[in-house]
């Protein structure tokens, strides 16, 4: 046992406008939710705890499939799961009963408890942050496919014990609970519909899922389905203006990678901003072909930031119409690529005027941090720098960035391992506009 395993309260934000805790339970289209007991966790709990507490989240109506509801058991949803037929299925059209994030989290640091604590991160301010602008957090994270981390890639100091579905999940959603993103984007995503659109939709998320055409883990035994980008956003704070799936393309040729766009609204001052969220191809000598990708997803978000839409102002229609402009970006992705990798000069020098928050780190400002990924696979130790949060610097500014962990908190195992779920570090920054609009809505 671990009491040592608790999360810093310096990490929950108290913004009553974007704070998760404070939304409130939606009118039902498909009427109450039935709430039943949770299985019981394969940890094996002390003696003195009770096994018995009520729990949050036990079954969610998420989509139908044809004439019979299918019902997803959250977080002890077991790896035995049928794909779905349909992965675009939207279910957003559902409301969900709304669940306490804090009680969520207590929920899962309960389920860990016999594992070694989390890694503790600090923020690192980069600038005076205004309370007048209350700034979005963004999180990027690669959480390994359930599948790859079982059956594919071969992290051979990862025990398989440590990578099980029933206590990993926890992890992940611990993460998550813990910086609490307003728009969260992520990768290796084989869990979608069972997990996570209907857990973060319980606490006020809405998403988008976008499946790689030719996941590698259709190829595993007993998979939960193909792997891909999904994107949540918080509803309460943004509206959705235009969400597209783009199949990223190289050399004229269709590839197996994928990345999703979408157009929000802030809710509180009328800004409209794009999010994209995308996966590059892996392995080297695949350098070329992770460029030829990175080219078609700049040119694909240099025509959505300059598209206009219905829902917007007068001031986000002028932004539009102005060509050197265009709507505010952000981009999160695993880019499998090295800042010196020509994929990563693109988004350095493309015309749609990015940068990368997590530059901020360096005390030079210019320089990426050392690793966002280290692990062990038969062929050798792997320590590389792929992930990438990037952000229009004309419209936005970094207020705070979440620091990387230091080897010695990694461990020699490196990751993934007992007290992280994956082999990518999660990225979180705070961004907020560098000035304010004129009127507010």
């Amino acid at each position: 046992m671990y009491p040592a395993r608790r999360c810093s309260s310096l990490l929950h934000r108290d913004l009553a406008a974007v704070c998760l805790s404070s939304l409130g339970t939606h009118p039902k289209k498909s009427g109450p939710l039935k709430k039943s007991s949770f299985p019981s966790s394969r940890v094996h709990l002390p003696p003195t705890r009770s096994n018995s507490s009520p729990v949050l989240l036990s079954s969610l109506q998420v989509c139908q499939m044809g004439s019979s509801s299918r019902l997803f058991s959250t977080l002890a949803q077991t790896l035995s799961s049928a794909a779905l037929a349909d992965p675009h299925v939207d279910t957003d059209d559902y409301e969900y009963e709304q669940a306490d994030p804090d009680a969520l989290l207590r929920e899962c640091e309960d389920v860990l408890r016999n594992r070694p604590p989390r890694l503790h991160r600090d923020f690192m301010m980069t600038r005076a942050c205004s309370l007048q602008n209350a700034p979005i957090r963004v999180m990027q994270w690669n959480i390994l496919a359930q599948a790859l981390g079982e059956g594919k890639d071969g992290f051979v100091r990862c025990p398989m014990e440590a990578l099980k579905w029933s206590e990993r999940k926890y992890l992940i959603l611990e993460e998550i609970l813990t910086y609490r993103p307003d728009v969260l984007c992520l990768q290796e995503v084989d869990h979608y519909f069972d997990t996570f659109q209907p857990v973060l939709a319980s606490l006020g998320y809405q998403s988008s899922f976008c499946p790689k055409p030719c996941s590698p883990c259709l190829d595993v035994h007993n998979n939960n389905g193909p792997d891909g980008c999904a994107l949540f956003f918080n509803r309460r704070r943004f509206q959705l203006l235009h969400t597209a799936h783009l199949r990223l393309s190289a050399m004229l040729l269709k590839t197996n990678q994928v990345a999703i766009v979408a157009t929000l609204r802030c809710r509180f001052t009328g800004r409209v901003f794009c999010v994209a969220v995308t996966h590059l191809k892996a392995r080297s000598g695949w350098e070329a072909f992770r460029s030829a990708q990175g080219a078609h997803l700049l040119q694909q978000l240099c025509e959505l930031t300059t598209q206009s839409h219905p829902e917007m102002d007068d001031e986000n229609l002028t932004r539009v119409g102005e060509t050197e402009d265009g709507i505010p970006l952000v981009v999160c992705g695993d880019f499998n690529a090295e800042p010196s990798e020509e994929v990563y000069r693109r988004f350095m020098t493309s015309p749609l005027g990015l940068d990368s928050a997590y530059k901020c780190l360096s005390e030079d400002g210019n320089t990426e941090p050392p690793y966002t990924s280290w692990k062990i696979r038969p062929s050798g130790e792997s320590r590389s720098t792929l992930d990438y949060i990037w952000y229009s610097e004309r419209a936005f500014q970094v207020d705070t960035v979440l620091k990387i962990p230091s080897e010695e908190q990694i461990g020699p195992d490196r990751l993934p391992s007992y007290h992280y779920p994956s082999d990518h570090l999660s990225l979180v920054c705070d961004l907020s506009f560098s000035q304010q609009p004129h009127r507010f809505m």
